[in-house]
């Protein structure tokens, strides 16, 4: 029975002493991807919005058998490609938001305090993203495109929420409760 007891301690220390200070590596990255995105001219962002809004219809046609023309599948990809691009802002922004409100919520921060500073950083950053693409040729800032981006912050960070009570309550609340001590001890 010890031998748990000192290999529930390990676990406990190596989360905090490695994982805790690593939390914060997802939403630097998310950052960087964001903003790699951001700073690319219109062109650029249109022909890959316009790849992937082709490879959704592509795998649609085989996924549900339709045998659609090269003439259909042209005429999806153009309806559908407005929407890709703003689902690709509303799901970038959801994955910023789960890789900032992660690690506060690694670090004990709970509640409406995690909703209100994970969202006031997404929502700045997407008003930052949008104040730089105004530098980029081709592209300009939007405001419909902060709201589409704080929409997915907020979603992911409650997202982040619930995964982080679920876990908080069947994976790392066993591990911190004590062993009982028996009579004999």
């Amino acid at each position: 029975m010890k031998f748990f007891h000192y290999l529930g301690i390990f676990i406990k220390t190596l989360l905090r002493c490695l994982l805790k200070p690593l939390s914060f590596v997802p939403a630097l990255v998310m950052m960087y991807v964001i903003f790699g995105l951001s700073a690319q001219n219109g062109v650029e962002s249109g022909r890959l919005s316009y790849k992937v809004t082709k490879a959704v219809v592509v795998i649609a046609d085989e996924a549900a058998d339709l045998h659609l023309s090269q003439a259909q599948k042209e005429h999806y990809i153009e309806k559908l490609h407005p929407y890709v691009r703003k689902a690709a802002h509303f799901t970038e922004y959801m994955l910023l938001a789960m890789s900032v409100a992660l690690p506060l919520y690694v670090y004990g921060m709970r509640g409406i305090l995690l909703v209100f500073v994970a969202g006031a950083f997404c929502v700045g950053f997407a008003c930052l993203d949008e104040y730089h693409q105004s530098f980029v040729a081709g592209r300009g800032p939007s405001k419909r495109d902060v709201l589409i981006d704080s929409c997915g912050s907020f979603l992911g960070i409650f997202i982040t929420r619930i995964f982080g009570f679920i876990g908080r309550k069947t994976i790392f609340a066993p591990l911190a409760k004590k062993p009982k001590k028996r009579k004999n001890d």
